[in-house]
């Protein structure tokens, strides 16, 4: 048995991580140490303040080990990834795992193109954002396509040059066509230099030249050329637009300001590339008890710059945070060059930093009121199902149902919801095995069977099991999983949501009673959509199943088809329509087919008689 005192006393005095575990074995918390000995004995000194959240953690603390490590920053990335790895309970944890675009000039090759990229890689290309608007990223690569006339194909070259035709870039007049040799590479490399120009928000010398040409063809009355142009410009000023001018160092900085009250926070982060705003987004934070804004603006920039792939030069945040000097060894390690962590306290920074907190307070306002909306449809429902049946504690649900057409292919579905909200990830479909025909009992039994013996035996993806299971029927469906759960000895409260005579959820049974419920509440609309839910669920798996079997028993019958002439069939003409209309020569050109088999499959379709 873990004896906790007996442990303490074995702890190095060495940097490393700290892991917490339960009476579960579930980890409650991730935490990096300077000295492990005396970060860890802190915990379980009563005379230290601690803060309510982590007393409350204390308490919960079955057992705990730690790594140690050769230096506080390589303690800080472990720590990162355990925590992205297993999000403990106690740990502030960033809600929002997004990622950026990038636009991305392969300089790299002999006929560099400009394409979209959701990641930033160690190559000769260049890159630049990350830009918070995937839209915006198109936009650009679509204009400087048509500025440029720059390559977006994937076409190797020189390599490939004259090997299949130009595509419709070329003749759309936004490609000159490198593919066939219709432009040297002097003077595409002129191309992509103005494409560089361009991204580096050089829109003066792009715009000055847009306007001449306009000017010329509409003096040359040639207007749909002048329109074109006048277009372009246009273009080319809402690109420019989105990026105001915020210095004039030039400098890559993300400014980082937090908004919070006692349960939520808001992070608004500044993107600034090259001196420009190119962007901005929030991050929502969940707050612990007794958390401080240092120790959120810490968690938040650990966690956010362990999964993001470009480091700024520098970080402008509102508040001093204890681990600034090892964040930037972190972040300067990642980059390969200086990164500074600051907190301005007059001038132009400061008051980009007041800026991106007033807009981060303006967030948390408004969603305030939101948040609260959709906790009452979630968790403030599923909390009203618990109060309705006196079941404390009720978070995850899971719900059952069976479909099948006169028993053909009955297959069985489990959804799952915690905190009122939809798991999919926890989705499990189940295809009946030991029952024949339409017998819904039956087949109820199976699934259950099979669900809770996996979960006894703890398999992966069965090994959590839930606080209620609601039942798509009345007694007989909630008596069916009562007897499961008897045999296999696990206790676990069942209801069925009752229907009335027009299939409509009227109320719950549970202990043998039926509980009326009102109609107009959160609770109500919740059981709704877990029944909906299980329905759809188990419709979508039964006529997937139907529809394969239909394709399949038709195939199966043509003489000399075999399984890897049949796939070869449906992945060549998608439906069985396609392939009865086909001609013997068209079926003769796949790949594993030859005149023979092609002749089979054309007269089982047109000359039934002779092979059936």
């Amino acid at each position: 048995m873990f004896q906790i005192e007996e442990e303490l006393k074995k702890l190095p005095a060495k940097p490393g991580v700290y892991i917490m575990h339960d009476a579960k074995d579930t980890i409650i918390y991730v935490g990096k140490a300077r000295v492990l000995k005396n970060r860890v004995r802190q915990y379980f000194q009563h005379s230290r303040n601690k803060g309510p959240k982590i007393e409350q953690m204390v308490t919960q603390i079955a057992r705990f080990e730690y790594i140690i490590t050769d230096s506080e920053l390589e303690a800080l990335v472990l720590e990162c990834n355990l925590i992205k790895e297993h999000r403990p309970k106690y740990n502030t944890m960033l809600k929002d795992d997004k990622s950026y675009p990038f636009i991305k000039v392969t300089l790299g090759e002999e006929y560099p193109r400009v394409l979209f990229a959701r990641r930033m890689r160690k190559d000769q290309a260049k890159y630049y954002g990350p830009y918070t608007s995937a839209g915006a990223v198109k936009d650009s690569i679509e204009l400087i396509r048509k500025l440029y006339h720059v390559r977006t194909c994937n076409r190797k070259l020189p390599a490939e040059e004259g090997k299949d035709r130009p595509c419709l870039y070329y003749h759309i007049k936004q490609c000159q066509a490198p593919c066939q040799g219709y432009i040297s590479k002097e003077e595409y490399k002129k191309n992509i230099d103005g494409a560089v120009q361009f991204l580096n928000g050089n829109y003066k010398n792009v715009l000055f030249d847009l306007e001449q040409k306009m000017y010329q063809a509409s003096e040359e009355m040639n207007f749909e050329d002048a329109a074109g142009y006048r277009d372009l410009i246009q273009s080319v000023k809402q690109i420019g637009e989105r990026q105001k001018i915020t210095g004039s160092d030039g400098e890559d900085k993300d400014i980082v300001a937090l908004a919070m009250d006692r349960e939520d926070g808001i992070v608004q982060v500044f993107f600034v590339r090259e001196g420009k705003l190119i962007g901005r987004d929030h991050f929502y934070v969940k707050i612990g008890q007794g958390d401080d804004r240092s120790t959120v603006l810490s968690s938040f920039l650990k966690q956010f710059y362990a999964g993001t792939p470009f480091i700024p030069k520098e970080l402008l945040i509102q508040e001093e945070i204890e681990d600034a000097q090892i964040i930037e060894e972190w972040l300067t390690k990642k980059r390969g060059q200086r990164v500074y962590v600051k907190t301005p306290k007059k001038g132009t920074k400061e008051k980009l930093v007041e800026l991106a907190y007033r807009n981060a307070r303006l967030v948390l306002n408004q969603d305030r009121e939101k948040i609260k909306r959709e906790e009452g449809r979630t968790i403030g429902a599923m909390k009203q199902i618990g109060d309705w049946l006196e079941l404390p504690d009720v978070s995850r649900v899971e719900a059952y149902d069976i479909s099948n057409i006169s028993g053909f292919e009955s297959v069985g579905s489990m959804i799952v919801y915690e905190k009122g909200k939809p798991k999919r990830s926890d989705y499990r479909k189940f295809k009946i095995k030991s029952v024949q025909g339409p017998n819904d009992y039956a087949s109820m039994e199976e699934v259950l069977t099979r669900r809770f013996l996996r979960g006894k035996e703890k398999s992966a993806g069965f090994d959590r099991l839930p606080d209620l299971i609601m039942m798509d029927g009345g007694r007989g469906q909630v008596n069916i999983a009562l007897k499961v759960l008897e045999n296999l000895k696990l206790d676990i409260p069942v209801c069925g949501m009752v229907k009335d005579d027009n299939h409509r959820t009227r109320g719950l049974y549970f202990n043998n009673i039926e509980i009326p419920i009102d109609k107009g509440s959160e609770g109500f609309q919740l059981i709704t959509r877990i029944q909906d839910e299980a329905h759809r669920f188990a419709i979508e798996y039964h006529r997937l199943l139907r529809g394969k079997n239909q394709i399949h028993s038709i195939l199966d019958d043509i003489p000399g088809i075999g399984p890897t002439r049949r796939k070869d069939l449906m992945k060549s003409f998608q439906t069985i329509e396609e392939i009865k209309n086909a001609s013997e020569e068209e079926l003769a050109k796949l790949p594993t087919m030859n005149e023979k088999s092609a002749r089979q499959v054309y007269e089982f379709f047109h000359e039934p008689d002779k092979l059936r």
